[in-house]
């Protein structure tokens, strides 16, 4: 998504030169007179990602606006521009909360380079912000990107279902964020900050599962060495995640039935049960009543587990969420790859809304970081994303090598400038047999020094002809005719 500036200045010739600026590098611009008039610009809901502020203003200058900006939670960087005042004036807005300043007038390079720098710190900050409380099991529903009506739907279940220990099972499609549901209700509980595991019951492989799941005793089977808390003691007091649980097998399923019904279980080897304190949160991207009626899942541990169902929607479902997710994934994987995408440009945005998304969140995710790794611009194009679009190669890059690439005349010229011996002429046109032998005999008679014996022999024809054709076309031998007396 474009990036909106708020240019916080009472000189207006001052706030167009750099909306005029700002523009040209792609940002959105919006304007506030004064300290009072940005106030109520942010105050109104409208987009603001980050703030050029004058401090030298009439009413309520810049120190002041910057102080109310942040006493009423309005955490934007803020870039301060002042035309005076010494370095104590710099420093007191420092210290107020602004990022960066620029002493005014600014150059158009300072300006970008500063809005940049100072967003681009906004965008690790966040990063690290949403990687803590992912470390921490601290994610909660306003942390779930995307405010559509499914989304909304999805995060009113979550948050009363967090409330409780009430079993939960989420389902739909592959990749559509199943596992960022089940950490939001983690953290969203009376359980966060506690462990959230999980585990893809998919993966497991047959005979692993139930040490995975229950852990085992030292020397309770070949290969157990040492001994194993599996994972429901490993989330003990906290969450287990059990991803794709419509893949146990049935052997399992009773266990787990067992484990969930009387919260405790049997470690292998084990002498005595184990009790445990584990919330469950499950997920399927299977039909599970049709696994029943298959006899592949148990009846009785479905309605275990479906006790409070939450349906994750596709991405296709909730269109209206790709920009914001496009641009929390441009943030992310700029952090990653050291890059500075502003974000997607508007046909690029219009195209990824209308996409299917057979792989939902996860395939953009990937056609993002992908797309990031490749552009050269400042907002992804359509080509950056190629599988989608259909165009492998910038159009201007297209263009360019349009341009530079020869006629079929200049193509033929090239090829025959250095050739000894010119099969076309200059339009492409094959040159009449005529000429063309007579400067092949003439390139042979050079090569072979006029010996016309040897010259005969190389061109596979008889010297009584060789001389003939010498004669009709009338080449200069120096005296090898005499040859033939």
């Amino acid at each position: 998504m474009t990036k909106t500036v708020l240019v916080v200045d009472d000189d207006p010739t001052q706030r167009r030169l750099i909306q005029a600026v700002l523009e040209r590098e792609g940002f959105a611009v919006a304007q506030a007179e004064d300290g009072d008039s940005a106030l109520k610009y942010l105050m109104s809901g409208q987009p603001a990602d980050t703030v050029l502020l004058d401090l030298q203003m009439p009413g309520l200058n810049g120190q002041d606006t910057l102080k109310e900006m942040r006493a009423k939670g309005y955490a934007q960087p803020v870039i301060v521009l002042t035309a005076g005042g010494g370095v104590e004036t710099v420093v007191k807005a420092m210290q107020a909360g602004a990022g960066d300043f620029m002493v005014k007038p600014a150059s158009p390079e300072r300006i970008i380079v500063s809005i940049r720098n100072i967003l681009s710190m906004g965008d690790m900050r966040s990063e690290v912000d949403r990687l803590k409380k992912q470390v921490t099991g601290r994610t909660t529903f306003a942390d779930l990107i995307g405010d559509s009506a499914p989304m909304q739907m999805v995060k009113r279940l979550g948050e009363r279902a967090a409330k409780s220990s009430i079993p939960i099972l989420i389902s739909g499609e592959s990749g559509v964020g199943k596992e960022v549901i089940a950490r939001a209700v983690h953290g969203a509980s009376d359980r966060a900050g506690k462990p959230f595991v999980a585990v893809n019951c998919g993966a497991i492989p047959e005979n692993l599962v139930e040490s995975i799941l229950f852990g085992h005793e030292k020397g309770s089977f070949t290969g157990a060495s040492e001994k194993h808390l599996g994972k429901f003691r490993e989330a003990d007091g906290g969450t287990l995640f059990l991803d794709e649980v419509g893949e146990l097998p049935l052997d399992m399923q009773v266990k787990l039935l067992r484990a969930l019904q009387e919260s405790e279980i049997d470690p292998i080897g084990a002498k005595r049960s184990v009790r445990v304190d584990v919330r469950i949160v499950s997920a399927t991207n299977r039909d599970l009543s049709n696994h029943i009626a298959e006899g592949r899942f148990r009846e009785d541990l479905f309605y275990r587990l479906n006790v409070y169902p939450i349906e994750a929607p596709s991405l296709r479902e909730r269109r209206e969420d790709v920009p914001s997710l496009v641009e929390a994934f441009v943030r992310r994987f700029n952090i990653e790859e050291g890059k500075r995408v502003m974000g997607a440009s508007p046909e690029t945005m219009a195209m990824l809304t209308a996409f299917d998304w057979p792989g939902n969140v996860r395939q953009l995710e990937n056609a993002v970081y992908r797309a990031i790794v490749l552009s050269d611009s400042p907002h992804l194009q359509p080509h950056d994303f190629p599988a989608i679009s259909g165009v492998k190669i910038a159009p201007e890059a297209l263009t360019a090598a349009a341009a530079a690439m020869p006629t079929p005349q200049e193509l033929i010229a090239e090829i025959s400038k250095d050739a000894p011996v010119r099969i076309l002429d200059g339009r492409g046109h094959v040159r009449p047999l005529e000429e063309v032998e007579r400067d092949l005999i003439q390139l042979a008679i050079e090569i072979y020094a006029g010996h016309m014996s040897e010259v005969a022999r190389r061109l596979g024809i008889g010297r009584s002809t060789l001389y003939r054709k010498v004669r009709e076309q009338g080449l200069d031998v120096d005296g090898s005719l005499e040859e033939a007396s």
